[in-house]
């Protein structure tokens, strides 16, 4: 296959489909040229727009994405959160709501949700549930929010220390993937959004794990065609997962592969850790139960391990109780009848949800990577 032609592969947008037909469309783009004529194809002549947006990505890309859309619709206005996962709350919510209300938006209007995966998801549930339902854009600027929470309608705030807890299914109307806004990620964001692509491979594409380690360096350099092709390939593989199960009542559970665990530790850690590095630290955990029930063998679950080290990603953890670990994990909202659901591997590339995972086996997972207990040893 020709360069050009891999490259407008590529580019072509992905549906997402409802009941065999498309719900939406996912745009990998490499700039922000083409968002008004995408969002103009939404029927917004003659309606109002609002962008929501946080305080960090407000100046970076605010002016440029209301000077796109100026001339898109009949008015446009911003609203900027504070930046930050302390401020995905209601409390933030009844301030969007009463900007809306205030500027007389109706259900025939659109929201726009410029930012990361807060952004994103606030925007989303103000959206199911201003007026029973209002539709809205995501354009996710973090590669964490590309490839994960931009796609599948999963909208929600945190409620006290509880992540997500509050929140309602609500599909975007299309998803805007600009590849450029994944160069001003610090380091740890970018990583963070690794632990999430890396997760794709583990759980449903081999190859895919594999093409990661392969392109390592042009990963880490942020080379934009190896960054659009890595997009697109983590986009497809949770698309399949969620256009089979859109509301999580069977197989979209693999996608929180790393994150029974992972919620966990981000949650006593008062979400001092970024989510993709809890992911990672879960993904261990998870890997090692896979290895230690003897469905891996030891140089999978090693290679698995320090592979999040490659992309800048945490394998062991500190300053935390184990009790206290198991004991959030049994509080976790994806508890179901009392019982856990844990995602394990088969294989590289083949995880089940498994629900007979015993507290022994979390508690010795934990312990391998409790940094405190490695250091007096």
């Amino acid at each position: 296959m020709s360069e050009k032609k891999q490259e407008k592969d590529l580019r072509l947008p992905i549906d997402v489909k409802k009941d065999h037909k498309t719900a939406y469309r996912i745009y990998p783009e490499y700039s922000f040229a083409d968002l008004a004529d995408k969002i103009s194809a939404l029927d917004v002549s003659g309606r109002r727009i609002v962008v929501i947006t946080d305080s960090n990505v407000e100046k970076l890309y605010l002016d440029d994405v209301m000077a796109a859309l100026k001339d898109a619709c009949a008015e446009l206005f911003s609203y900027v959160i504070p930046a930050g996962e302390e401020n995905k709350n209601l409390d933030q919510i009844r301030k969007i709501f009463a900007f809306l209300i205030g500027h007389g938006l109706d259900r025939h209007d659109l929201l726009v949700a410029l930012g990361g995966g807060v952004v994103g998801d606030m925007t989303g549930f103000a959206a199911a549930a201003y007026l029973r339902g209002i539709r809205f854009v995501q354009v996710p600027t973090t590669l964490l929010s590309q490839v994960d929470s931009s796609i599948g309608g999963k909208t929600g705030v945190d409620f006290e220390k509880y992540k997500n807890m509050v929140g309602a299914f609500h599909q975007p109307s299309m998803v805007y993937l600009n590849i450029s806004t994944l160069k001003t990620l610090d380091a740890v964001q970018f990583a963070s959004g690794m632990g999430e692509v890396l997760k794709h491979g583990l759980i449903r594409d081999a190859d895919y794990y594999e093409w990661l380690l392969d392109h390592m360096d042009e990963i880490e350099s942020r080379d934009p065609d190896v960054l659009l092709e890595m997009v697109v390939r983590s986009v497809h593989i949770k698309r399949q997962i969620v256009e089979k199960d859109p509301e999580e009542h069977g197989d979209r559970a693999l996608l929180n592969f790393g994150h029974t665990a992972g919620h966990a530790i981000e949650k006593l850690k008062d979400f001092s850790l970024a989510h993709g590095e809890c992911v990672a630290l879960g993904c261990v955990v998870a890997a090692y139960i896979s290895w230690q029930r003897k469905y891996i063998d030891d140089g999978t679950f090693y290679e698995i391990r320090d592979m999040f080290v490659g992309f800048g990603l945490p394998i062991s953890f500190d300053s935390l109780k184990i009790d206290d670990i198991i004991d959030a994990i049994r509080h976790d909202k994806k508890i179901d009848k009392g019982q856990v659901r844990f995602i394990l591997l088969h294989d590289l590339g083949d995880a089940y949800i498994d629900r007979t995972v015993t507290d022994e086996e979390i508690r010795a997972a934990l312990k391998f990577i409790d940094a405190d207990l490695q250091a007096l040893e």
